[in-house]
């Protein structure tokens, strides 16, 4: 891993992430989050479903090097296909426009531009791959990282939102580290083809309750 790939890993990389719970908030407000255990089996559901897709996603548009607007507008196009949520597609515009603004300001890369281009702004995993392209990084650091920031989302978030223990919680991430590794191959594997026939996981009830968060009067997350 180089110093580059280190610095998008770190949570502290102005990219928004603080501001996304990956549906915590949501899950928590109905009960579906109540504990550590809980958090455990929310968490590999999101992994195995959102996670391998915005990794694929990062993954593909990180490691094919060809960096154009037209051909990112393409991969855009099949990534807001598989966001049902109006919502979650807004919220993934709106980390991917920060994550480039970011981007921008760390390296001078094609790829950074190419993505910048894209009307209303890159969703979050094509704005990823374009952003760990421009660091030296390879498909399979987009997609550690895509996973990463999804772990770190849902814990972190459950800390600020139940008081949970964060050692406990940190236990539970290092628990998900095995199938995390496992998804970051899948993803690395099905992004090799085209842009067509990558994963399109998800989950209904993600979808649900992201519309019915955005309708709260206050809340602490964007998503």
């Amino acid at each position: 891993m180089t110093a580059a790939i280190a610095m998008i890993l770190d949570g502290r990389f102005p990219a928004g992430g603080h501001t996304y719970s990956a549906g915590v908030e949501a899950a928590v407000a109905v009960g579906d989050i109540s504990s550590d255990a809980t958090l455990e089996r929310y968490l590999a559901g999101r992994l195995a479903t959102t996670g391998l897709t915005d990794a694929a996603f990062a993954a593909h548009v990180c490691g094919l090097g060809v960096f154009n607007t037209t051909w990112l507008c393409s991969v855009d196009h099949e990534y807001q296909a598989r966001t049902l949520s109006p919502a979650l597609a807004t919220a993934s515009r709106r980390f991917g426009r920060q994550l480039i603004r970011a981007g921008r300001a760390s390296w001078d890369h094609d790829a950074i531009g190419a993505a910048a281009a894209i009307p209303g702004g890159p969703h979050q995993p094509i704005a990823l791959g374009a952003v760990v392209a421009a660091a030296g990084g390879v498909a399979h650091d987009a997609a550690l990282i895509a996973l990463h920031h999804l772990a770190a989302a849902v814990t972190s978030s459950a800390i600020r939102l139940l008081g949970l223990d964060p050692l406990t919680v940190a236990a539970v991430q290092a628990r998900a580290c095995t199938a995390i590794d496992a998804i970051v191959a899948e993803a690395v594997a099905a992004s090799a083809g085209g842009a067509a026939e990558l994963p399109g996981l998800g989950g209904a009830l993600t979808d649900i309750l992201a519309e019915h968060h955005q309708k709260w009067d206050s809340r602490m997350f964007v998503a």
